[in-house]
Formats: C-alpha cells, structure tokens, sequence
C-alpha cells in the first residue's frame, strides 16, 4: 500500500490492513486462531488501536460492572416519584414493564454492535465503521458529542442524587435540618473528589473492587424488598397497585401523563455502552462485554419490576409524600422505623455512589477514545495514560465538568431534574444513529458489517429488535423532552431538549468551523505506526501494532 493511500485509508478511519489481518471479512476467522491477551490485541488492530490498558476485567468483573452502571437499587429511589406522583401506581408499575420490554430490544441491539466492535469509542466509533466512508466523520462527531454529553450528564445526576440522598436521611433523623441549596452542592462536590480519587487508581484494583458491585446492588433491593413485606401492616390491594392512576402534572391527556413515568426506567436502564467504553480493560471483550450487557439489562429489568411493586404495595396514603424529596426513603422509614432505615438507606446510597464509581470509570475511557481520534481540541492531552495505565486527565476533566452542571442547583430543583432526562436523551439519541446505521449499510461495499459472537442474525429476529428499538428510542426521546408539569413556566419547564439540542448545535457549528480540518472519523493508529516505520526503513508490524 503506497503512503499517500495509507494516510488516507487512516484519515477515514478504516480497520487495520497489516499483513497478518485481513480486513472485515477475513478478520474473525483469523483472530480465532488466537488464543488469550493476543486475540484481544488482534481484535483491537483490525480497528487501527494498539493495546495501551491492562486487561484486568474478568467476565465476572465485567457483569457486576454492567449491573452496577444501571443501580436498580438506587436509580429507583432516586426517579420513583416522577412516576408515582405525577401518573400514580399504575404509572410505576406498567411503565416499567414497558420499559423493561423496550430496553431489552434496545440492549440487545447494542450488545450486537458492542460485540462487533469492542474498542473503548463504543457506539461512537461503530458508528463511524457503520456508514460509508464520505460520512464518517460527521457521524462520528455528532454521535460522539451526544454521547459524552449523556454519559457526563449520567455522572453528575446520579451524583447529584446521592447528595439528596444523604441529606434525606440526615432530615429523616433530624426535621429540623433541611439542607440548603449550598449545603446539598458541597455534599455533591465532596463525594466527586472521592469518586475522581478512586478512578484514578490502576485497572487491577478497579476490577477487583468492581466485582462485588452487583452483589450489593441485588442485596440492597432484596433487603429492602423482604423488610416492606414483612414490617408493612397496611398493604394496598392488587387493584390499586396495577389500576389506580392520578393526574398530579396538569397536562389533560391521561396517557400523557401515564407514559412521564418512563423517565425512571429509561434513566435507570440506560449506559447500556458503558461497558463497551472500558472494553480494552476486558479480557474476550467481543464476548464478555455483550454478554454482561445482555444479561444486566433482563436482570435489571425482572428484579427493578418487582421492587417496583413493593414500594407501591406499601406506599400507605400518597398525599404524605407531596414535596418529599424521595418517597421511597419515606416508604421504607415509615415501615421499618429509624433504625432499620438507616441500615436500607446506607446500602441504597452505597450502590449509587457505585453507580458513579463505574460511570465516571466509563466516561473517562470515552473522553480518552475521542481524544485519541482528535475530536477534542485538546492536542491529545485527555488521551494520555498515567503509568498506571489510567486515563487521568479525562477522569478529572469528568469530574470538572460534573461539578459544573451541579451549579444548576442554586437556579432551581427543576433545572437539576433537567440532568436526568438530559442523560436519557442523550444517551439514547447516541444509540439510535448506530443501530439505524447499521439496518442501512450493513451491505454497503465500504461497510460490510461482521457480526461478532454475540449476535441477532439477519433474520426477521435481528431486523425486528432492531426496529423495536430503533422506533421506542425515538419516541421515548421526545415523551422525555416535554415539561413535566403544566402550566409551564421558567421554574418548572424541562430544559433537557434544550441543552441537548443547543450542544448539538454547537458541535456542529465547531464541526464545520474548523473541527474537520483535524477530526476524520476513527483514527487508524496502527496503520499510520506502520507508514511511519515504512517511510523511515523500519520494520513492519504485525497484527498486534509489534514490529517484527
């Protein structure tokens, strides 16, 4: 291959061509034939990237880290009263049934994509691979930005809700004490700073902390879910559990105001790609990190649906819970008493700190991708490694950024709720352009998508998933983006499509100003390593990035 059709191939950002790996096609049969750490490293050439990250992650690390990134336990706690106070208990019973079913299309669909591309750019660089090479790098971008800005918005709301969290309990014990705007944003950076500290240790300990994640998180909601049963005298009745319904936004459309209530199984059950974002700190990442997103969305799904439930079954009288911060807190305290709260709450807030523990571990990872392929401008710093092999600059750059959208606190509590369905609207909006990418070119000649080992078929299965998922995410996108109460004003109007589209369009309008000119979609790392050698007379290299 001449240079000049080298640098090219590496601007647009095709799959390595070394002499050991044929592209695409021929790719996966070959990478077969290798065993351990060396598959892994071929897998991530046939992409243009070198292994720089230690594999630490086992498929057990790999799973709790799925489980963890979703945090039933607390993500419930912490979106419950959306459903239950605006749309009532058939609103937090069905909607998350629904919801359940939709994400587990959506899940699926992007195990797929995970699987045929385990590189830490997740759906941002399957995205670039999935269209023809003319739009690579403006797909690349768009998806990219959305993409950070829902997995930032994801940290900082979680974050921003184990605060609250805290300080609901410190108010349960104390009335008296109710946290001031100030207070709750000092919680909220103290516990960012923790989180940045711990990310910044090696991959070794991360995997092994990592691995009892989702023993907490399933042991937390099972404690809660025996503790209401047991301690709750005055249970409601099955008709009122999965049929009553009330209008507390204001808006005339029943249905309307029943389907708000997907904010909370959507805003749990999204980062389904977290996994992907740490896929070169996994060992057989193309089988691991699909499977783990698999098995934690159906997971996540079956036990979110049935502690769901309890808390309505023992919810008592609603009205008690107008302008309660957390219901749930209040449902557990009122049953279990002062001594048996503290002891369920501790465990809720420990797997919301763990949440933010995995999905600023993840946002870091995907900083560094997108710095690698030099879509910041940041000339490649947020793409260094430390000697531990961490992600330094990006996990702080996270952290910064979190405690920036926290500042939103002293403007209203309704500008912070915007955080929450900024992050499944981003998020989502990011997952739908890869999938749809795919149904669209995945024959295309300069396409020719290769499933991995996890994968839908071309079946009427695959093409169904695919659609479901690619048709709900649209809609729960724009059900996310209304107001949430009416009659709407400055204080309580849902700015999350407003951010979202404003840094849409602000990544575009830098796209065209001058982004282009250095960001062409997926860098080809291990091609441009190879022209180099070759234009100096050095070796070659093999599949891996290795000269030989």
């Amino acid at each position: 291959m001449s240079s000049t059709n080298s640098e090219k191939s590496a601007q647009q950002g095709s799959p390595a061509q070394t002499p050991a790996v044929k592209q695409d096609n021929g790719v996966r049969e070959e990478v077969q034939t290798i065993s351990g750490s060396d598959a892994d490293e071929a897998e991530l050439a046939r992409m243009g990237y070198k292994q720089e990250f230690v594999r630490e992650f086992t498929n057990l690390s790999t799973i709790s880290f799925a489980f963890s990134i979703m945090g039933v336990a607390s993500s419930v706690a912490t979106t419950f009263n959306t459903p239950f106070l605006l749309g009532g208990p058939a609103s937090v019973v069905w909607c998350w049934f629904l919801g359940t079913f939709m994400c587990f299309c959506l899940g699926t669909s992007i195990a797929e994509i995970v699987s045929a591309y385990p590189t830490n750019g997740g759906l941002y660089s399957a995205s670039a691979y999935l269209v023809p090479r003319k739009y690579r790098s403006i797909v690349g971008w768009v998806v990219g930005w959305l993409n950070l800005l829902g997995q930032v918005a994801g940290v900082a709301s979680t974050e921003f809700g184990l605060a609250q969290m805290i300080a609901t309990a410190a108010n349960l014990g104390h009335p008296t004490w109710i946290a001031s705007a100030g207070e709750t944003y000092g919680i909220f950076i103290a516990l960012l700073v923790i989180h940045g500290t711990l990310n910044s240790v090696g991959t070794k300990w991360l995997a092994k902390i990592t691995q009892s994640f989702v023993f907490i998180n399933l042991g937390t909601v099972l404690a809660i879910i025996i503790a209401l049963l047991v301690t709750c005298k005055e249970k409601h009745s099955a008709s009122y559990v999965f049929t009553s319904t009330i209008n507390g936004s204001g808006w005339s459309s029943e249905g309307l105001v029943f389907l708000l209530g997907l904010l909370s199984v959507q805003w749990t059950m999204t980062d389904y790609d977290a996994t992907a974002h740490i896929s070169e700190e996994v060992k057989k990442a193309s089988i691991a990190a699909p499977v783990a997103i698999f098995v934690a969305v159906i997971g996540t799904g079956c036990v979110g649906w049935v502690y769901n439930i309890v808390y309505v079954l023992c919810s008592g009288d609603i009205a008690q819970y107008d302008g309660a911060i957390y219901a749930p807190a209040a449902i557990i305290y009122n049953n279990v008493g002062a001594k048996g709260f503290y002891v369920l709450w501790t465990g809720v807030c420990l797997t919301a700190f763990l949440v933010v523990q995995t999905a600023l571990q993840a946002n870091a990872r995907t900083f560094h991708a997108f710095s690698r392929d030099h879509g910041l401008p940041d000339r490649g710093l947020f793409a260094k490694l430390a000697p531990n092999k961490i992600p330094i600059y990006g996990v702080w750059l996270v952290v910064f950024i979190s405690a920036l959208m926290g500042l939103l606190n002293f403007a209203s509590y309704t500008a912070v709720a915007a955080i929450f369905s900024l992050c499944a609207i981003a998020l989502d909006t990011s997952y739908v352009v890869p999938i749809a990418c795919k149904l669209i070119y995945r024959d295309h000649p300069e396409v020719m998508f290769k499933a991995g080992p996890f994968t839908l078929g071309r079946g009427i299965l695959g093409w169904a998933v695919n659609l479901i998922a690619i048709f709900w995410t649209t809609f729960v996108v724009i059900v996310l983006a209304l107001p949430t109460i009416r009659p709407v004003d400055p204080l309580n109007m849902n700015y999350a499509s407003v951010v979202a589209g404003g840094v849409l369009l602000l990544s575009l309008a830098w796209y065209f100003a001058g982004g282009r000119k250095h960001y062409h979609g997926p860098r080809n790392l291990v091609q441009e390593e190879q022209d180099a050698r070759l234009n100096a007379g050095g070796a070659e290299l093999d599949a891996t990035g290795k000269a030989h």
